[in-house]
């Protein structure tokens, strides 16, 4: 079992920045994949980004060159850097964790998911 618990999250004018945390419990946290997911109101989920166990990312199109994954396997932590925040940035963050170790975009093969944390950038 996997607990993810996301933060970091919160109001920002557009053009600003913030970084979301994910921290998980359990030992094998280091052998996961790791992604970010976001869902708008009346939207579906949507693929954000993710990282491997190895340190391989990909990005959602949209967020390319403004958004970073990265991960510090020590603190059992995964990070999303965000910038030039847009107000269709605006979502629930979701955080997930991914068994076989790999940065995939597709919410199916997440294992295990976080709350979420609002994101909410004024225009």
């Amino acid at each position: 079992q996997v607990w993810l618990v996301e933060s970091g999250g919160g109001l920002v004018q557009a053009g600003g920045s913030l970084r979301l945390s994910c921290a998980a419990s359990g030992r094998t946290f280091s052998s996961y994949g790791m992604g970010w997911f976001r869902q708008a109101p009346g939207k579906e989920r949507e693929f954000v980004a993710a990282i491997s166990w190895s340190g391989g990312s990909t990005y959602y199109d949209s967020v390319k060159g403004r958004f970073t994954i990265s991960r510090d396997k020590a603190k059992n932590t995964v990070y999303l850097q965000m910038n030039s925040l847009k107000p269709e940035d605006t979502a629930v963050y979701y955080c997930a964790a991914e068994r076989g170790g790999i940065a995939t975009a597709d919410r199916r093969d997440y294992d295990y998911w976080g709350p979420g944390t609002q994101v909410t950038v004024s225009s």
